[in-house]
This record gives structure tokens, sequence and C-alpha cells, in this order.
């Protein structure tokens, strides 16, 4: 199987799904449609997403380590297993604060 490419109707282990690489931010795209996207992304400790908005609204959903997720200047830490909605046009960045894995989902509204 390629390791690169996620198959649709395929069963996968999220946190197993990326590898982490020294120094970097991975991404695998799981989708990508003209309605949304989701995207799983892998965190090496330090490295971050400055601050940026977006026109949609977004879910963080942590599948291993810690994180820092800064919505509007209000910083929120989130444990493998939880979730935030990063709300549209709110700036917001991600941090790194260990190692860590997400499940980056936008759905993309009318």
């Amino acid at each position: 199987m390629d390791t690169n490419k996620i198959i649709s109707g395929s069963k996968y282990i999220a946190s197993q799904s990326i590898d982490y690489q020294d120094g970097a931010i991975v991404s695998k795209i799981v989708t990508k449609k003209e309605t949304g996207n989701i995207t799983i992304f892998a965190f090496d400790k330090g490295q971050s997403l400055s601050e940026h908005t977006a026109p949609f609204d977004a879910m963080v959903f942590v599948i291993d380590g810690k994180a820092e997720i800064v919505i509007g200047g209000e910083s929120h830490f989130l444990n493998t297993g939880e979730f935030i909605i990063m709300p549209a046009n709110i700036p917001h960045a991600v941090n790194a604060t260990e190692r860590f894995k997400m499940i980056l989902t936008m759905i993309k509204s009318a």
C-alpha cells in the first residue's frame, strides 16, 4: 500500500497514518473537495503555523501528543483525543509545545 496516499474505502489508524520528521511539519491530504478538506499533520516540537485567518470554520482534532491552539489571542492547550473549532475570520495559530499530530477538517460554506 502506498503510505503517502489515503485510499477511500480503506481502514486506517489516524495516528499511524503520518510520521514525524525532525524539525518539520508534515502533512497528508485525506480528501480535498470543493466543499472542504481533511488533512493530517505531524508537527515536531517547536514547530508552528503562524497567526492567520481563514474564511471558514476549521476543526483541529489532536490524535497524538499535545498542542497549543491560539484563537483570537487566547491559548487553548489540547491533549490527545481533544478537539477545538477555530472560527472563521478570527486570527488563530498552532504551536507544537511537544511533538503532536492532528486532523484538520475544514468545511466550506456558501
